[in-house]
Formats: C-alpha cells, structure tokens, sequence
C-alpha cells in the first residue's frame, strides 16, 4: 500500500491572508457607510445592500478561518487535520447569503406596495463607492478563483456586489431623472435573482464536496482508464475519489495485478499520473495479485 503526503498550500491561508484581512478591513468600513447613509436617504436599496455587505465580511472571515485550519496538522484523532472546514466555510457562507437574499426580498415587496421617497443624489454617491470597493477587494482574489472553493466564493461575492452597486447607481439617477419611486425596491428585488443566480453554484458544489462526491473536475472515466493503462495491471475495484478540502482531491483504488512484485517506482510513477494529469494529490493504492485462493473482500458488485 502506498500513500502520497506531497500536499500543496501554496493557494492556502498563507497565500490569501492579506487579501482577506484587506477584503475585510474594506468591506466592514463600507458596510457602515452605506448602512448610515442608507437610513439617512431612506434607500431600501443601500439597507439591502449593507445587509448583503455584512453577510460578506462573515462569509470572509469563515473562509480566512477555514483555510488556517486547513493548515492544522494531522493528528490521532483527526487524521486529516482540518481541512473539511474550508467545505463546511462554503457551505455556510452559501446558506447565510441565501438566508439574507430571503429577508432582502421579503422587504422589497413591501416597499414596492407601499413606495418611500429616495435621496437619490445620495444613492447614486454611496452605491459608486461601493462599486470601487468591492471590485477591489474580487481582484484579490482573481487569481485563486479557479482552483479553490473557498477563494472562488470570496470571488464571487465580491464581483456580485460589484454589478450589484452599479445598479444601485443606476436606480439612483433613474429617480432623479424620472422620480420612479418604485425603481428603488425593484433594483432590490433584481440584487436578490443576481445574487440567487451567482451563489447557486457555490451551493451546489459545496453540498457535494460535503458528501464526498467526485469533484467536478475529475473525468473518473479517464481515471478508470489510466490506472487501467498501467503495465500489468489486470483489473480495478473499490475506486474512490473524493475532496478532502476544497483544494485537494484524494483517490483510493485496488490494483489486480499479474505480477505480484511491484517496486516503488511503478507506484511513485502512478501517483504522478495521479496527481499532474487530474490534480489529484493524496493517492492511496493497494495492490493484489491476479491468482490467488483468496479474493479481496471489497472485490464485489456493492463496490465500484
């Protein structure tokens, strides 16, 4: 049996710390800025964004948390140390935003029934602010976007509340202009679909990498294949990948071979494969030989 412990952090907390502790700092300020002055402009628009804003700077500091656990050592009792917190972190960074879109639209709707005048001037000031900070604080994480979970909802979040300002702004001078009342929880109720739109994904996936499945990543056809493609390999079973973290994928296979001497570098070989073909870090492989009285146990039609 063999077991590749090669993981790489490189995209880890130590990477993004600064980037949280800016994305943090900058959207804490703002949030109090926009949450003021909404009140102070009656804007349901601003209120809801500053809403949106705070579930932001949670979902920032859970994920920041998350990836320094991620870095935690193994031990006895958790012996993949932490790094499941960086799926829970996603996970409920998604259901907080879910929950604050639910409460944003419940107020839209009854503002739209019932229209309050808007200091525009003051909504289109505040909200173009807002559309400086938080373009500023996705590039942060731009880079990181495609390769980690965590950084991806950060990214997400932030680029959303980008367009979603401008909107704001553009509700802002429509009132202006036209005196549209209505405009101002309309532009609401259009932050709830986009920001139901861009979190559903994050939701989706972090469900699945919560119950293990296969990261979307990962061909498992083209994994059968390759391990299949290996010199004297007979035939695979008990096949698993899985995410350990939002960063890292594990395999476990079962290798029927025709030889029943295999040296290492046929398995250092494999789990290079492994790891720069499909990404997959922690390989743990076991090898069986081909003839023999007895079978493998996990070597049936309930296994895959």
């Amino acid at each position: 049996m063999s077991h590749n412990h090669d993981h790489d952090h490189s995209h880890g907390a130590g990477s993004y710390s600064r980037a949280f502790a800016i994305g943090i700092g900058l959207n804490t300020a703002f949030v109090v800025v926009e949450a003021v002055y909404g009140l102070l402009a009656g804007s349901l628009a601003l209120l809801a964004d500053a809403g949106h804003n705070v579930s932001d700077v949670v979902s920032l500091l859970l994920a920041w948390g998350a990836s320094v656990l991620a870095t935690r050592t193994a031990t006895e009792r958790r012996t993949y140390g932490l790094r499941k917190a960086t799926v829970m972190a996603s996970l409920v960074s998604a259901v907080l935003l879910l929950l604050a879109l639910g409460g944003i639209a419940r107020e839209a709707a009854g503002r739209l029934m019932n229209p309050a005048s808007v200091a525009g001037t003051t909504v289109i000031v505040v909200a173009g602010i807002g559309v400086v900070v938080n373009a500023a604080t996705a590039l942060l994480f731009m880079r990181g976007r495609k390769h980690d979970l965590n950084i991806r909802g950060a990214f997400l979040h932030m680029a959303a509340d980008a367009g979603v300002s401008l909107g704001v702004v553009v509700a802002g001078v429509i009132i202006l202009v036209r005196g549209w009342l209505w405009i101002d929880p309309v532009i609401s109720l259009a932050i709830v679909v986009v920001l139901l739109v861009g979190t559903w994904g994050l939701l989706r996936d972090s469900v699945r990498y919560a119950m293990d499945a296969v990261p979307e990543s990962i061909d498992m056809a083209a994994v059968r294949e390759h391990l299949l493609s290996r010199p004297h390999v007979v035939r695979i079973h008990d096949l698993h990948v899985w995410p350990l973290s939002t960063t890292e994928t594990a395999l476990t296979v079962h290798l029927v071979m025709d030889e029943s001497r295999v040296d290492n570098g046929f398995l250092s070989s494999l789990q290079e494969g492994l790891h720069d073909r499909f990404g997959i870090a922690h390989s743990t492989i076991q090898v069986e030989a081909g003839s023999g009285e007895n079978g493998c146990l996990l070597d049936s039609e309930t296994c895959v």
